[in-house]
């Protein structure tokens, strides 16, 4: 049983996609710091100050007015829209560049593929070459071209 799991675990699909979620979790970290440091702000700065990650709905009347949205949940129930919003607006950013990513990857593969495809000129066997060579030897030694032979058969 040990062996049979071993051979599940070392699949090229399995490892492939225990990297494919690493490197995600990471890249996910990334983008929400990208969000909430960087894009968050200047959004907030542009509608006068805003702080999305703050807003919320009270659901409760024990939820003290102003208070921010984590005091607020330890007070009461709140529907805390302003993180969906961030959180929303990170799903953007990280779809908008897996898009690009794969985008590039697909226009390479395509290149790669148009590589493949163009047809390359068949190789010539080594007794029809031989045969070329003799008739050109024979055209030279009568004073004729090559041209001027007419092959026969299939030469």
């Amino acid at each position: 049983m040990l062996d049979e799991f071993k051979k599940f675990a070392m699949r090229g699909n399995v490892v492939d996609l225990a990297v494919g979620v690493i490197i995600g979790v990471a890249f996910g970290a990334i983008v929400t710091s990208i969000v909430e440091d960087i894009i968050m702000p200047i959004v907030g700065a542009v509608t006068g100050g805003l702080d999305f990650s703050n807003y919320y709905l009270p659901l409760s009347s024990t939820v003290q007015e102003g208070a921010s949205y984590d005091d607020a949940k330890k007070q009461g129930a709140v529907i805390g829209y302003g993180k969906f919003l961030t959180v929303a607006l990170n799903f953007l950013i990280v779809a908008w560049v897996l898009f690009f990513v794969i985008k590039a990857m697909n226009r390479l593969k395509r290149q790669e593929d148009a590589k493949a495809d163009v047809p390359q000129a068949p190789e010539i066997p080594a007794d029809v070459k031989l045969l070329s060579e003799i008739r050109d030897l024979l055209a030279t030694d009568r004073g004729a071209s090559a041209s001027d032979i007419k092959p026969v058969g299939k030469l």
